[in-house]
């Protein structure tokens, strides 16, 4: 990891143990446990646009997004393509740590974020002898799968014009507000949305019929009735993928 401060940000938890205690997905998780892995474990302040890690690295760590947002890039030479962004609480590439594989994108901050590193070996050791915590961890890969498929759907069941108005509903939706910065760069933003950056810049300005007006990186809420009659947003596309662990099983 490069570009990182040892120091935590206000409100973060003080050390690593107060950290996995606060994840929701982990509270079944035995506390001694959690203790083993915090014993290994360091908590990181990382600025935005710091790298977390670079594809094609083997992970060293377990890494734990506390706060903040990352972005996870499929790079080819210059060109970087937004594969999803990150958002508390959550594994950045558990798949990768397990199997021992290299990562198969590029980790970037996108907000500055909160990040506990627990060390890839004992992360390892202790999913394959605790029983809670595999299927913590279980689950998180299954809300990551699902993400990916619903991501999948909307490229292959909407025209491009449906992709973009669905993905400025949502946004304007969770701004609270009229108006609310793109929280991506344009071509990014394009390429989450499988569209070439021409087709994304062709097509914003026709949104504003719809109640969504584009201006440089800010997107203005002018009719947020007509957008979602424009464009409804699909639960089984659009909705929300906690990390929900399947219960222990009473003997």
């Amino acid at each position: 990891m490069t570009a990182a401060d040892t120091a935590t940000p206000r409100g973060s938890p003080a050390s690593p143990r107060d950290a996995l205690e606060a994840v929701p997905w982990l509270a079944a998780v035995p506390s001694a446990v959690l203790a083993l892995l915090a014993d290994q474990a360091v908590l990181h302040r990382v600025p935005t646009g710091a790298r977390l890690f670079e594809q094609a690295e083997t992970p060293n760590f377990a890494e734990f997004l506390l706060q903040g947002s990352v972005e996870l890039l499929a790079v080819r030479g210059k060109t970087e393509t937004l594969i999803e962004t990150v958002r508390p609480v959550d594994l950045i590439l558990p798949a990768a740590v397990l199997t021992r594989q290299s990562y198969l994108v590029r980790a970037r901050v996108l907000e500055e974020a909160s990040v506990l590193l627990v060390s890839a070996e004992a992360f390892r050791a202790a999913v394959a002898a605790d029983h809670a915590l595999c299927l913590a961890v279980l689950a998180c890969q299954a809300a990551q799968f699902r993400r990916q498929m619903r991501q999948a759907k909307a490229i292959r069941l909407r025209s491009a014009d449906e992709r973009i108005g669905c993905y400025l509903v949502r946004l304007a939706e969770t701004s609270g507000g009229q108006a609310v910065r793109l929280p991506h760069e344009k071509r990014l933003i394009a390429s989450q949305l499988g569209i070439t950056r021409e087709t994304l810049s062709r097509a914003l300005p026709a949104m504003a019929r719809h109640g969504l007006r584009v201006e440089g990186d800010v997107l203005n809420v002018d009719d947020l009735a007509a957008a979602r009659s424009a464009f409804p947003l699909d639960p089984l596309i659009d909705g929300a993928e906690p990390i929900v662990p399947l219960p222990l099983a009473r003997n």
